[in-house]
């Protein structure tokens, strides 16, 4: 398949995701939050909230399965998962707003991800992690789209592992101050004691986001970026063509 076939064949997979789980999020709201939207979450049963987790499980496991397909090589398997997360996450919010009008400026919150435990942040801090992703996507895509290979080098890689941890801990930090200060942080990872996690995570309301933590992160993820355009525009590995 021709690589702009491929793109939108991609495209159109995480796009129809994108509306599968917007949809899903409008039951939700509507059963939960008829009045709209906002923390603190409301207290649901157990076995939803396990459904709810294990479904954000099974998102990534599909995501992962689509670039485990269109990639090749493990690089390029890798550069087509972070492709269609970033547009099956960025797409999620133009369908929600399409749908019930949410969110209502970028810098609304949301409950992002349940994968360990809660992450949250506005809504704009995940778009960008998406368009840098798809930044990286499109460059690693491109390098490899030939017989050379252009391998991502230990230090981007290190970059962007650490830049992800950064990012995750700006997502995550405030609700893990949350739990421990409720004496919570054992219970976290422990799915018999869910009830009560649902519990007290029915009474956190986000107060700040860590813009500072969050920016490093993406920081290194963009140097990481970098690093590896300039490698792969000194190797004559890019065109405008997408053959």
């Amino acid at each position: 398949m021709r690589l702009k076939n491929l793109f939108i064949v991609v495209c159109l997979f995480a796009i129809a995701m994108a509306f599968l789980e917007s949809a899903i999020v409008v039951y939700l709201r509507e059963l939960y939050y008829p009045e709209g939207f906002d923390f603190p979450l409301r207290s649901v049963p157990v076995h939803i909230a396990v459904t709810e987790f294990f479904r954000e499980v099974a998102t990534l496991v599909m995501l992962a399965g689509i670039g485990y397909m269109a990639g090749k090589r493990p690089v390029t398997r890798f550069a087509w998962f972070l492709f269609s997360f970033a547009i099956w996450d960025i797409f999620y919010y133009v369908f929600l707003y399409v749908l019930i009008g949410w969110p209502q400026s970028l810098f609304t919150w949301d409950i992002l991800f349940l994968v360990p435990f809660v992450w949250v942040g506005p809504v704009i801090a995940p778009v960008i992690n998406s368009l840098m992703m798809i930044v990286l996507a499109v460059l690693i895509i491109r390098a490899n789209r030939g017989v050379e290979i252009l391998r991502i080098q230990r230090l981007e890689w290190l970059l962007l592992a650490l830049g992800s941890v950064v990012v995750i801990a700006a997502f995550t930090e405030e609700y893990i101050s949350f739990m421990n200060a409720q004496g919570a942080m054992g219970d976290l990872l422990c799915f018999r004691n869910s009830g009560r996690i649902i519990e007290l995570t029915s009474q956190y309301c986000p107060q700040r986001f860590a813009w500072q933590v969050f920016i490093a992160g993406i920081a290194m993820h963009a140097t990481a970026i970098l690093r590896y355009f300039l490698r792969a525009k000194k190797s004559g590995l890019l065109c405008c063509c997408l053959k």
